[in-house]
């Protein structure tokens, strides 16, 4: 089964993804430096595509697999970002 995005929501502090299947996964938006410090008008320039989403103007990507494996975003520095 294909499990592809069908809403992008972002509050102060989380990124919420609503899935073709019904569930909804949250991440820490401290997980992804570039949406984190974007404006609430960049963070909503979202495209939503079968894999994950993508932010063109924060050149930021993050699929739906690494969201459900509880992945960060790893390109700051070369770290992973602290649980």
């Amino acid at each position: 089964m294909n499990t592809s995005p069908k809403s992008v929501r972002i509050d102060e502090d989380t990124l919420w993804v609503l899935l073709n299947d019904g569930r909804t996964i949250a991440a820490p938006l401290a997980w992804f430096p570039r949406l984190l410090q974007a404006s609430p008008e960049q963070r909503a320039e979202v495209a939503l595509s079968p894999n994950g989403l993508h932010w063109d103007a924060l050149d930021e990507d993050i699929s739906i697999q690494g969201l459900l494996a509880g992945r960060a975003d790893l390109t700051r520095s070369g770290h992973a970002a602290h649980a």
